[in-house]
């Protein structure tokens, strides 16, 4: 339908929250999925990246926490991965990032996996 035709149409829909399952399924699978993306670049860097599924469980966690839903996953694993970002490209001794489910809680820094000299 147009977006002018259904914006004149008086209807409600009530919609049901996405469980944690959704929202790490919304994480991983589609095309464009922010899992993909952040691989995509860090391998520009020369890194390998990976989400484990305990972090991928946090993360939507706190979405839920913050009744933010899928929405919220991108800005909640853009505020986890600002200062990665921003320091890890003038490393050149990481061959490998690893955000656990301890990262995500604060309790640990990001795994990194450095090259073998």
């Amino acid at each position: 339908l147009i977006p002018e035709l259904v914006g004149r149409v008086p209807v409600i829909v009530a919609l049901d929250d996405l469980d944690e399952d959704a929202l790490v399924r919304i994480l991983r699978e589609p095309k464009n999925a922010l899992d993909k993306q952040y691989k995509k670049l860090f391998s520009m860097d020369r890194m390998d990246f990976e989400i484990e599924d305990g972090a991928l469980r946090a993360i939507a966690h706190l979405a839920i926490e913050r009744k933010t839903g899928a929405r919220g996953l991108r800005s909640i694993l853009e505020g986890l991965m600002m200062k990665p970002m921003f320091e890890l490209p003038s490393r050149k001794d990481v061959e490998k990032v690893v955000v656990t489910e301890g990262f995500v809680k604060g309790e640990e820094p990001i795994r990194l996996i450095l090259k073998k000299a």
